[in-house]
């Protein structure tokens, strides 16, 4: 009987001192991506489709980390905003509380979160590339993925949406008074609305999932947005005029639930980081060399295109300029003056 305890006690221990080994290797501290125990697969949301530059660069990022994590963290790709049902801020919101893991977003859609968002997007106020590149990857952007942060993203990179041209159904747009009384598709951005009214438009906030059919049957006469988008979206199909104005400069956030991204190890962090800021170059550089082509094939669909001439773009200026007065009350004048200088 003796013999019998004084195994079972032995088994008991050899248990015990097992279940606190595992715990140990289990418990406490961050998840390693490269831990065979801590396989992820991490869902990504894009708000426009897998042909669009956004959704070729992000199959390359997640090829990129299944490579270079050896298979352990996974990114499924969930284009056209499905996991929201075409609701854009509802993405960005999903992101904030971790239902998505990863989107790539424009700063549009996060002007919804805080109206600083909308201040690389003020009506020409970063003219070119050049400007652009300069005030994204300088104090513009760091300022950017502060705000960012605070709204409970971690900002991996900035892409670029690019430059949004405007198309409608009715006639030519040359001159503001071209835009009076057009019905203008917007996204959920305050300064877009106040733009559209200056120039004495009629703008209409909505779902990006609703545009095609809208403009369709007529419940709007136009839209704004970068060029792949217009020709992605088959938007020849519905409207015969596309103005190319430059007008607003677009860019697009790389961004993952920061409480997620905490909670990684450092060595996954920097994987995640990088190879989403090489994902993020792939996709400015595809983006602008696509620009020409486009426009190009747009023409051959049919489309009538005007392309502003510097004069011509003056007059817009001159006209919107309230607009920015606005804005530099609201997101305060050093936060516009890192995008200007």
């Amino acid at each position: 009987m003796k013999k019998f305890f004084g195994r079972g006690l032995t088994i008991l221990l050899l248990v015990a001192i097992t279940l606190i080994g595992c715990s140990k290797q289990t418990g406490g501290g961050k998840s390693s991506g490269n831990d065979k125990k801590d396989k992820m697969n991490l869902k990504v949301s894009i708000t426009v489709s897998e042909q669009d530059t956004w959704g070729v660069a992000a199959k390359k990022w997640a090829q990129d980390v299944e490579e270079k994590t050896n298979g352990h963290i996974k990114m499924k790709i969930y284009a056209n905003e499905s996991l929201s049902n075409g609701n854009q801020p509802k993405g960005l919101e999903a992101l904030q509380n971790g239902s998505t893991d990863i989107s790539v977003h424009s700063t549009i859609i996060y002007s919804v979160l805080d109206e600083k968002f909308a201040t690389p997007s003020l009506p020409w106020l970063i003219p070119n590339y050049e400007q652009a590149d300069k005030a994204m990857n300088g104090e513009g952007g760091q300022k950017l993925m502060e705000i960012i942060r605070e709204n409970g993203i971690e900002p991996l990179a900035f892409g670029e949406s690019g430059y949004r041209q405007i198309t409608n159904s009715k006639h030519p747009i040359v001159t503001p008074e071209d835009i009076k009384g057009l019905k203008i598709r917007t996204p959920s951005m305050e300064m877009m609305v106040d733009t559209f009214k200056k120039f004495g438009g009629d703008p209409t906030v909505m779902n990006w999932s609703e545009v095609f059919t809208s403009l369709q049957q007529g419940v709007i006469d136009g839209q704004e947005n970068p060029l792949p988008i217009i020709l992605n979206s088959k938007l020849s199909e519905v409207q015969d005029y596309l103005t190319v104005w430059n007008y607003m400069y677009d860019p697009i956030v790389f961004g993952m639930n920061k409480k997620l991204f905490d909670g990684l190890d450092e060595e996954t962090q920097k994987i995640i980081k990088e190879t989403a800021q090489e994902a993020a170059k792939y996709q400015i550089e595809l983006n602008r060399k696509q620009n020409e082509e486009i426009l190009a094939e747009l023409k051959e669909k049919g489309m009538e295109v005007v392309e502003l001439t510097p004069e011509q773009i003056e007059v817009f200026q001159k006209e919107v300029q309230p607009v920015i007065d606005q804005y530099e009350k609201i997101v305060g004048k050093d936060l516009l003056d890192a995008f200007k200088n």
